[in-house]
């Protein structure tokens, strides 16, 4: 079967290769918004490319992958490139001078010599520690979760994520990294999770912030309103004469902090949105509305016209 060609995350993000880190990520979430399979339900298409747009944002968010993909050493999957593996190690010795078939072979049997005369020395060592990177759902991350990794040996390495986990936060595996010598102890493995940026929460520290559409109604007359947290919905009081820009919090229904102590706060910031197709009445109303045309809000927020 022939191995599918991954296209250009730059591409796939529609950004510049010169984008900085901020463009990248807000590119992202606006397709993400689109594309998020809670709401496309059903639409194959949209989650194909809702998990293209999470490659391709995993890899350009990720300063070191980026530096790498732009030199080639890396392909879109994050793979590395057939042609530079492990061939300058080998291949080059000190000031870039090569190596021909002779120097290679004595540079095996040099290592053979070392680690043959180690062994019978009684020599241990301790493995390897081993780095892996790792991408979840914000939910996941914050809900906590299990994710199976394959390792390179061939081995599958199960992680568990704790609630609350942070973007690029690393996670030490004790025992799971490279094997010893000489019946030496194993290395470690650490893995730096990669959190997804969400369509609709943002984090900041053990806090969520949200940004919540409220009808026009609801925001003149209050009233009780649903609204997403990272546990799921909840019941809101809107109060009466809400504005855009209007923040609520609802205790406790943020993320465990680092400690595991308390949960911190959502924050939802009310956005007043019009009806949609606009509303005739609503329009004749507001055109004899006699008080409204007399109301400055610009001037209030120091704008003189």
């Amino acid at each position: 079967m022939r191995k599918q060609v991954m296209r250009d995350p730059y591409e796939i993000l529609g950004v510049g290769r010169t984008a900085s880190a901020e463009e990248i990520k807000k590119a992202y979430r606006r397709l993400a918004k689109k594309l998020h399979p809670d709401l496309n339900p059903g639409d194959d298409k949209a989650a194909s490319q809702f998990k293209d747009i999470s490659a391709a944002y995993d890899l350009l968010s990720d300063a070191q992958k980026r530096a790498r993909f732009d030199r080639g050493e890396i392909d879109a999957s994050g793979a590395e490139q057939p042609q530079r593996q492990y061939y300058r190690a080998y291949a080059e010795g000190p000031e870039g001078a090569k190596y021909g078939p002779e120097g290679a072979a004595g540079t095996e049997n040099l290592f053979s010599e070392l680690f043959g005369r180690g062994r019978r020395a009684g020599f241990k060592a301790r493995g390897s520690n081993m780095s892996y990177s790792l991408r979840v759902e914000f939910l996941e991350a914050a809900a906590g979760t299990k994710k199976r990794i394959h390792l390179p040996d061939g081995r599958d390495l199960d992680v568990a994520i704790p609630p609350g986990t942070a973007d690029r936060q690393t996670l030490r595996l004790k025992g799971q990294g490279g094997p010893g010598l000489g019946g030496g102890p194993p290395g470690d493995a650490y893995i730096e999770i990669h959190v997804q940026p969400h369509a609709f929460f943002t984090r900041k520290d053990p806090d969520i912030h949200a940004e919540v559409p409220v009808s026009l109604a609801e925001a003149v007359a209050g009233g009780r309103i649903t609204v997403p947290t990272v546990d799921g919905d909840v019941a809101m009081t809107v109060p009466p004469g809400s504005n855009t820009g209007t923040v609520l919090r609802l205790k406790g229904r943020g993320l465990p902090d680092r400690a595991g102590g308390r949960r911190g706060d959502q924050y939802v910031e009310l956005r007043v949105v019009l009806p949609d197709p606009p509303d005739a009445e609503l329009r004749r109303f507001v055109e004899r509305w006699e008080a409204g045309k007399k109301d400055a809000p610009r001037r209030r927020a120091g704008i003189k016209k």
